[in-house]
């Protein structure tokens, strides 16, 4: 299931857009924002603050980042003697030394440039992803950990890969870099075949990408411990955000000699790590004795057989 050539460009962008938007969007969230509240000018006329001076204001001069008011009780702005302000994960990085002007740093807040934060409204960070909702600057951080269009992680699950992209740059990050398999269609049948089955670690994990409905799943098998019992898991994951994944279900099945075990469930989504999945035993999970015994012969080497099915509910 390649991806097919016509959408390279976009991707290609799209991976240069994410690694742009982290430090671009701190400078332009302020700067020409069209979503800043009026103020009244000296002469009494309706006009607008200067951006770039508010935006010199709000931004930290050491980690560059806006800086919060206290509504969410663990943001301060200490205030040097010369009137200089740092955020206050900062203020220790700093030594509570003063980073414009090496004066040591007090724990007086600045109250005017809090009041002047909590009158601005801003777009959120993932403005060039698509989200187009207007917050006060007070509650903008707490929507852009839950935003949609907040970038995913990747979803491959056999290394910490930092990653991170909308869907279709995913898929081609694990087609080309994770070299992971891709296939079309709502149903499978795969073999896995473990010569060693008494070999249970962490790092046993396999990946494979389905293409359905015009969508992605990720199909993960692996073997690892629960408690002191060696287990093999299969379970299904939707690259996309959970709302979407609910509009869908799937199911697996394994079996051999004469007996067959099935799973029926919802796809978790990508927002959820593997991790995570893994450890909520929310998949198929198939002790190893059991797993021997479908695979039959002398019960040494493991060959599982696991079906499965896709489909979107009505």
């Amino acid at each position: 299931m390649a991806p097919g050539g016509g959408i390279c460009k976009e991707i290609i962008e799209s991976r240069i857009a994410y690694a742009d938007y982290d430090t671009a969007t701190s400078n332009v969230e302020l700067r020409g924002s069209p979503c800043r509240k009026a103020t009244t000018g000296i002469g009494g006329n309706l006009g607008t603050t200067s951006t770039n001076d508010v935006h010199e204001l709000l931004e930290c001069p050491v980690c560059m980042n806006l800086m919060y008011p206290p509504i969410y009780q663990i943001y301060k702005v200490p205030k040097c003697p010369n009137g200089h302000t740092v955020c206050s994960n900062c203020k220790a990085r700093v030594r509570n030394s003063c980073p414009t002007c090496r004066h040591e740093l007090g724990n007086i807040r600045c109250l005017a440039l809090e009041k002047v934060a909590e009158s601005l409204e801003l777009p959120c960070r993932y403005q060039i992803l698509g989200c187009h909702d207007i917050f006060p600057y007070y509650s903008k951080l707490k929507h852009e950990k839950n935003c949609k269009y907040r970038p995913y992680n990747c979803p491959y699950a056999g290394a910490e890969c930092s990653i991170t992209g909308d869907i279709p740059f995913l898929v081609m990050h694990l087609k080309n870099d994770h070299k992971v398999d891709m296939h079309d269609g709502s149903t499978f049948n795969h073999r896995y075949v473990k010569a060693n089955a008494q070999e249970v670690e962490n790092a046993t994990w396999m990946l494979t990408v389905f293409n359905c409905f015009g969508r992605q799943f990720c199909l993960h098998f692996e073997a690892f411990h629960i408690g002191a019992a060696p287990v093999y898991m299969a379970f299904l994951r939707f690259m996309g955000d959970e709302d979407e994944a609910r509009q869908f279900s799937y199911s697996l099945e394994v079996g051999g000699n004469g007996r067959k075990l099935t799973w029926q469930g919802i796809p978790r989504s990508i927002r959820d790590s593997h991790r995570k999945v893994r450890d909520s035993q929310d998949g198929l999970i198939i002790q190893r004795n059991l797993a021997l015994f479908f695979s039959g012969g002398d019960r040494q080497e493991l060959k599982l057989k696991v079906a499965g099915r896709i489909w979107k509910e009505q």
